[in-house]
């Protein structure tokens, strides 16, 4: 009789006991990252931060909103630095709805993988945008319709963001690209590529900032499989120009791609594009903003006061989260 009270009790303590959000961090194996010749593992850490009702109810299943990270950087330490679980917390008690967030790494041995399919770095366009998806959906209780998907990051992130939006417009509905990077075709001087061709993966890890996202790029965008060490092609061959590897580079540039995607852009449910007036992408994301209103792509635009990264934090709350409460489809009450 004392067991069957005792366990009545508990049953009801539970049932009482206040619903918590939470974060798991998990390994994801990506099949489409086997092989590559930079050696980057196929196994990736992923961060999940799930709603507060989602240990409660059980039937319930939940839009997911995917973030990108940015360039020398990994998932784990981005939301750490953004506070992104108490920023995803406060947003969903703000606006009323809950939501999954799915924060993939996709760091690499040249500090990014801008997101694209490379022989050299691996295909993370693909693990992104279909086996990470496809994973989330088989193993958390998601709505797995891109009207209840979401896409937002930060820098290379953000330019992932767009890239990745206009790509595979049947995987997410709702993109916001947060300060995204390289949305433009880069200028490139023969004098640069002269310098960048002597150096070796060693030797890169001292080197300025210019030389390591230049070899980045290359080894996403102009990989080669048969010219170690690097195994991609630099822009210059003995100092001169290499007009093929330049157009590989603009043909990547999101502000280039945009005519190309138009069909594409018109089917997402909401863009998004932010900036600081301090930050020293503004100028790309500037071209982008005027790229898309050429076209009458609607979008949201923002230029906000502040730099690459001071308030990365907070718009994550009162702007990032808040956009796609509005613009996702969500489970009728």
């Amino acid at each position: 009789m004392k067991t069957m009270m005792f366990g009545a009790v508990a049953a009801v303590l539970l049932a009482a006991a206040p619903a918590h959000a939470r974060l798991e961090k998990i390994t994801v194996h990506g099949k489409s990252l086997e092989g590559n010749l930079e050696g980057n593992s196929p196994d990736r850490t992923v961060i999940v931060l799930l709603p507060p009702s989602y240990d409660t109810a059980k039937s319930r299943r939940y839009p997911v909103v995917y973030f990108l990270h940015g360039y020398n950087s990994e998932a784990e330490g981005t939301v750490a630095w953004t506070h992104m679980e108490e920023r995803h917390k406060a947003a969903m008690a703000a606006t009323g709805r809950e939501f999954i967030v799915v924060a993939p790494d996709n760091n690499t041995l040249l500090k990014g993988s801008m997101y694209s399919d490379s022989v050299t770095v691996g295909n993370f366009e693909t693990f992104n945008a279909n086996e990470l998806v496809a994973y989330i959906d088989s193993h958390y209780r998601t709505i797995a319709k891109r009207e209840s998907r979401g896409l937002f990051g930060h820098s290379m992130g953000g330019y992932g963001t767009l890239r990745l939006g206009m790509k595979h417009p049947n995987t997410y509905s709702a993109i916001y690209a947060m300060n995204p990077c390289c949305l433009m075709p880069r200028p490139f001087k023969a004098e640069e590529g002269a310098k960048y061709e002597g150096l070796t993966p060693e030797t890169l890890k001292n080197a300025d900032f210019g030389a390591q996202t230049t070899w980045a790029v290359a080894v996403t965008w102009s990989p080669n499989p048969k010219k170690p060490p690097f195994y991609a092609d630099m822009a210059t061959k003995d100092g001169v120009l290499d007009p093929l590897v330049i157009a590989k580079w603009s043909a990547n540039a999101p502000v280039a791609m945009v005519p190309q995607y138009l069909t594409a852009l018109r089917s997402l449910t909401a863009i998004g594009i932010d900036t600081g007036d301090k930050d020293f992408v503004n100028v790309d994301d500037k071209a982008m903003h005027a790229e898309l209103l050429k076209f009458g792509i609607k979008h949201d635009w923002e230029l906000y006061e502040g730099d690459h990264g001071n308030r990365v934090s907070e718009r994550l709350e009162k702007v990032v989260f808040p956009f796609f409460a509005k613009h996702l489809v969500f489970p009728k009450r």
